[in-house]
């Protein structure tokens, strides 16, 4: 494939959602999804809790659901936007729901909602703990029905091209890998999306698969687009502890909210030291308390405690984390979970306005990606997926009634194209890497006004993967992701420098 109208990068909710409601309101466009591993593996594959929608209107409300995004984002929230994405969620569940995509009811057939961290009531449809499993598969299952969409496993991009045109920067194409071919290629495309999920893989402790290198991040900042509000890094506070695991497992938010205790060593309650709303404070709240215990009692983890719940009615709703637990010896029913938090979920990204533009003509962010303004400094349980649906909705409506005022460019790249595409030096990648993440954890854990050392760290190891690309000549997966995850490291520690110093002056 040597051109397509729309290109979309990742296949997560996002891309694939995106996908669906452009290639049936424009069959006359070809659109091209590329993903650098298999299209069912994203962070939409593991999402557990599920998707907050007001449904309820007796108990529940627009309004309610709004102030506990704004809350939950501590200030930084984008008020308009927190509106429009919550005002059409009923709409954007009912075009899942007319794909298949099914979600839990109770015996008399009506939504069986849970409730999670920061919500102020029961809004959160789910399809028992695979929420996003469920939603993946369908979508999957509709993207196969749509002819003018061609699905490109197994194919990492490296960068989208830029053009000037009438003094602004536009996307004209992008470079990317096929990993099965060995070959570095070219596509010359109208429309970029970038729907690549988010960047977990920086750091040591993580539930992000090891696709999660910050890809669309790196890949956007290097065409100049603007990336906004990366020092916002949400930690999830209940993965499960298991030593030098990576990614972790994650125990869903929506196990607190059926009632599981969060306990230290002495099986004592904490969390109401920091916030009366106990294991239903928002993440960060949460996983701030569980730091601070973790710190002083010099333990690696606390625990979740669930044995005092219906367990016959938990394996109902929770039986992956059940199973999951079992298969390294622990049994909610009795055995306390031990538990740390990690990171999770990137509050930033590439600043996009309403229509999910970036400022890069043709050039479109949406899901993890993005900074849509929706979740400020910390997002709201289940409010992700949420905003993904909106986010594609938003994109697909926009560049369906714009893309036919676009053309392709006539550009010609002087890059030497079918490379072969070399996979050696793993050990060398996975040294840095393991550096890399302990690096950037421990930042985390110990920001302070000294980010020189940091800093400069970065840039030599980016200085060394760049040397070793002109010794060998030749471009590898591992030296891509490892780039993107270097430039996307050096974008979180610049912005928690610029908002310390924000601070400092402040006052």
């Amino acid at each position: 494939m040597k051109k397509t109208d729309i290109l979309i990068i990742g296949s997560g909710i996002a891309g694939l959602f995106f996908a669906i409601k452009i290639a049936k309101k424009r069959p006359d466009l070809s659109i091209a999804i590329m993903t650098k591993d298999k299209v069912k593996n994203s962070n939409t594959q593991l999402a557990q809790g599920g998707i907050a929608v007001v449904t309820d209107c007796i108990k529940d409300s627009f309004e309610q659901h709004i102030a506990d995004t704004l809350q939950s984002g501590g200030g930084l929230c984008d008020e308009e936007i927190v509106k429009m994405v919550i005002h059409q969620a009923p709409e954007r569940l009912k075009e899942l729901i007319d794909i298949g995509v099914s979600f839990d009811k109770n015996k008399s057939g009506i939504w069986n909602l849970g409730l999670e961290g920061g919500h102020s009531q029961h809004r959160i449809l789910h399809h028992k703990d695979i929420s996003g499993a469920e939603i993946e598969k369908n979508l999957i299952e509709t993207i196969k029905q749509l002819s003018n969409i061609t699905v490109l496993e197994d194919h990492l991009v490296i960068d989208v091209d830029t053009k000037k045109s009438n003094g602004k920067m536009r996307c004209t194409g992008a470079f990317y890998c096929d990993k099965i071919n060995k070959k570095v290629k070219y596509i010359r495309t109208k429309t970029v999306v970038l729907s690549t999920g988010g960047c977990g893989q920086i750091f040591k402790n993580t539930t992000n698969p090891e696709i999660a290198t910050g890809d669309g991040i790196a890949i956007a900042s290097r065409a100049g687009a603007v990336i906004k509000d990366m020092q916002y890094i949400q930690f999830h506070p209940t993965a499960l502890y298991e030593e030098d695991k990576n990614p972790f497992f994650l125990i869903s938010e929506a196990v607190r909210g059926f009632g599981a205790h969060i306990v230290n060593e002495n099986q004592k309650r904490f969390i109401f030291k920091d916030d009366i709303r106990g294991e239903l404070a928002t993440r960060d709240i949460v996983s701030q308390a569980i730091s601070k215990e973790i710190e002083t009692s010099g333990k690696q983890y606390v625990y979740l405690d669930c044995r005092h719940l219906d367990f016959a009615e938990f394996y109902r709703h929770f039986p992956s984390i059940t199973d999951y637990c079992k298969t390294i010896g622990l049994h909610p029913e009795r055995d306390l979970i031990p538990i740390v938090p990690v990171a999770h979920y990137q509050c930033g990204g590439i600043s996009v306005n309403k229509k999910s533009q970036t400022n890069i003509k043709n050039l479109y962010a949406i899901g993890e990606c993005s900074r849509t303004g929706l979740h400020g400094k910390n997002r709201l349980a289940s409010n992700s997926l949420l905003e993904a649906l909106v986010f594609a909705h938003q994109a697909s409506d926009h560049i369906g009634r714009t893309i036919d005022d676009l053309s392709f460019s006539s550009k010609k790249s002087l890059l030497k194209f079918d490379e072969p595409l070399m996979d050696r030096d793993s050990n060398y990648f996975v040294e840095l890497k393991k550096e890399l993440q302990t690096m950037m954890t421990f930042f985390f854990a110990n920001k302070d006004s000294d980010f020189a050392p940091i800093l400069n760290r970065i840039e030599s190891m980016k200085m060394a993967t760049v040397g070793l690309l002109f010794k060998k000549q030749k471009i590898t997966t591992q030296l891509i992701e490892f780039t993107n995850m270097l430039t996307v490291a050096k974008i979180i520690v610049e912005q928690n420098k610029t908002e310390a110093l924000k601070n400092v002056t402040s006052y």
